[in-house]
């Protein structure tokens, strides 16, 4: 049994204040633009279309995820007050609400600057997992998303919510986050997979919100209306990505099979590029 108490504060200085949640955020983005950096070197695209990548990645994710949770979970709190959607530090984010407006954001990038779509989302998801993990972490330093009671040996007091001890859901979805970041890069040293359009995105698909989808077994619903129905939020809003996960997956491997993709060319050239 594991009693949890610690501050969401780092410290705070008059109105400011750092807290863990921020922290493992901009650490998720810091870590993940360095893998996908080193992605891009590999590939000799250059840095430049990384830098503008970050900047799609980061709007996208933030507005995509607050927007998400903001609409599918607390509608009426948010509508009520709209100005408090702006303090994303205070946690409430839906990675449902950012596998929309994520690949959104991508498919204007791709069209700009002249590159495959599905090129790009399979070496984002690759980072994209790794995110998750941090977030989730950043959940478990907010006492946020716990789990349902149990008499499990690592059950979790999230003393400033219940004297109840209960199962740590936010560490379970960390840990296989960041299993889930290992495979896909391991998965990216295949050429053969690599190389399929999709494959890489659709296994992301599969796995993470296969995943989200067993735990929420496991957790304490979010918002109250999601009793009364027969899977909760996020277990409704998971299946149809599991879903396209697979078809992606399908459809790869078998336009691999007949027409494999070129190595070196993630985006086509145009005359003059």
């Amino acid at each position: 049994m594991i009693r949890w108490n610690v501050d969401p504060e780092i410290f705070n200085i008059g109105n400011f204040a750092l807290r863990w949640y921020g922290v493992l955020f901009a650490a998720a983005f810091i870590t993940g633009f360095e893998v996908i950096k080193r992605i891009f070197i590999r590939e000799k695209v250059s840095e430049k279309h990384l830098d503008r990548l970050l900047i799609y990645t980061i709007v996208s994710t933030v507005l995509g995820a607050r927007l998400g949770h903001t609409l599918f979970y607390e509608p009426e709190i948010y509508l009520a007050n709209p100005l408090r959607i702006l303090k994303v530090w205070e946690g409430g984010l839906a990675s449902h609400g950012a596998a929309i407006t994520i690949p959104l954001a991508f498919y204007v990038f791709a069209r700009k600057y002249n590159f495959s779509w599905l090129w790009i989302l399979d070496r984002v998801a690759i980072i994209t997992a790794l995110a998750g993990g941090f977030i989730r972490t950043g959940n478990l330093f907010n006492s946020e998303i716990i789990g349902k009671p149990t008499d499990v040996p690592w059950a979790f007091i999230f003393e400033r919510v219940s004297p109840l001890p209960r199962h740590p859901s936010q560490i379970y979805e960390a840990v296989a986050y960041f299993a889930i970041f290992g495979a896909l890069r391991a998965l990216y040293e295949k050429p053969r997979l690599r190389n399929s359009p999709g494959f890489l995105f659709g296994f992301f698909l599969i796995t993470v919100f296969g995943v989200r989808f067993l735990i929420e077994f496991l957790k304490e619903h979010q918002v109250a209306f999601e009793a009364s129905l027969p899977l909760d939020m996020g277990q409704l809003l998971s299946i149809p990505l599991v879903l396209l996960g697979f078809w992606l997956v399908i459809r790869a491997l078998a336009r691999e099979s007949k027409t494999p993709e070129p190595q070196g060319k993630p985006f086509p050239r145009k005359k003059g590029a």
